[in-house]
């Protein structure tokens, strides 16, 4: 029985996809793998027995990347599994952004005990009064899985979409409705949207992507909305903006001390995927990816590593996480070739730093062969499937 330690407390249908042959515990000696979803491993000792992490979620901030990385641990992640319930809260921001329904609901409990409330309602209505969405421009920063179905449902609801993704796949353009209007320039895109909404990872060239420099370039009146990473957005600037007027409203998922009953500021408590059926989507996806990977070697959806996918063939599998560092493929077949073991297959696929190898041999090998591959110079973990 393989155990899979989870850091937090997953959804039941992830036993499913695991079968029989894997038990998710809350404790292990000997964890081959780790399940989580918001636990932070930053200051975690992960187990040397950990051959992959897996998160139950599209955000990896809370696991140490590069750590997994020199440690030959494979990070997977499940974009697109909670897409749905992040567009539905972004749909609802937007109209948060517009009509003063928080504002009036607050404004509306105040009543309570009072006399001929329905007067009141009828005469107070009015300082709540806001503008309908529709005919109205919204920019989206970023068209992956998310941004993709925002701006389909945008338009489906009226409005015109201006999107900005330079990095779109080709599989994410597919998806885009066709009336999505493209821009190449965001300080052009700020400069023409009633709203903005973010959803861009965070990386060190989009960390505080709306600043000051970049608020003074957009439409004055503009509603920014942030359902992506709260560091996509310069807190300090932001609350400047929103007070001055030059911002209408902001409104996060990201709360924090600073933000906190700032008028026409409204932050939600991370509600984002926060929907069962987002966390049975997210726990089924990452069980799958984690099972492929403990019997094929397969990598689909890791952060860490490339994408390397491959049906078996032959009767053995080599899979070897090491240094992207010329000639170690050369080294690792010669070492094959030596020992008169053909190679039926063979796939390697490199990210940055790291690359991943599958080497499907017509026959099995022995210790000696594993242990000549593993002494070789940048191998960092090898495993026979």
């Amino acid at each position: 029985m393989t155990e899979i330690l989870k850091l937090n407390d997953i959804s039941k249908v992830a036993e499913a996809p695991l079968g029989e042959n894997y038990k998710l515990v809350k404790e292990s000696a000997d964890p081959k793998g780790i399940m989580l979803r918001s636990f932070n491993m930053h200051e975690y000792e992960i187990p040397s027995s950990v051959l992959c992490v897996g998160r139950a979620g599209a955000g990896v901030n809370n696991i140490p990347i590069q750590k997994c990385s020199e440690q030959g641990i494979v990070v997977f992640n499940t974009p697109g599994a909670n897409a749905n319930a992040v567009k539905e809260l972004v749909l609802c921001g937007l109209l948060l952004a517009s009509r003063k329904v928080t504002a009036g609901i607050e404004w509306t409990n105040t009543l309570k005990g009072t006399p001929d409330i329905s007067k009141q309602v009828e005469k107070g209505k009015k300082a709540f009064v806001g503008p309908e969405i529709y005919g109205k421009t919204l920019g989206i920063i970023g068209l992956g899985a998310i941004g993709a179905l925002v701006a389909n449902a945008a338009i489906a609801l009226g409005m015109k979409v201006i999107g900005y993704d330079p990095y779109i796949s080709i599989d994410g353009a597919w998806h885009l409705d066709n009336h999505v209007i493209k821009e190449t320039d965001i300080s052009a895109l700020f400069a023409k949207c009633d709203y903005v909404t973010l959803h861009v990872p965070l990386t060190d060239s989009t960390r505080e992507l709306v600043n000051k420099a970049s608020i003074e370039n957009m439409k004055d009146g503009i509603a920014i909305l942030n359902f992506a990473r709260g560091e996509l957005v310069n807190n300090e600037d932001i609350i400047e903006a929103v007070k001055s007027g030059k911002v209408s409203r902001y409104v996060t998922d990201f709360a924090c001390d600073e933000l906190l009953g700032v008028d026409n500021i409204i932050c939600t408590p991370h509600l984002g995927a926060s929907t069962p059926e987002a966390e049975d989507n997210c726990a089924v996806m990452v069980a799958r990816q984690m099972v492929d990977f403990f019997e094929n070697g397969n990598i689909v959806n890791s952060v860490n590593l490339p994408r390397c996918q491959v049906a078996r063939q032959g009767k053995c599998r080599l899979t070897i996480f090491h240094r992207n560092i010329k000639n170690v493929i050369n080294s690792i077949t010669a070492v094959i070739s030596e020992e008169g073991v053909n190679i039926a297959n063979l796939v390697s696929q490199s990210k940055g730093d790291y690359a991943y190898i599958i080497i499907d041999l017509d026959d099995p090998v022995n210790d000696h062969v594993i242990e000549r591959i593993k002494s070789l110079d940048n191998i960092i973990r090898l495993r026979v499937l």
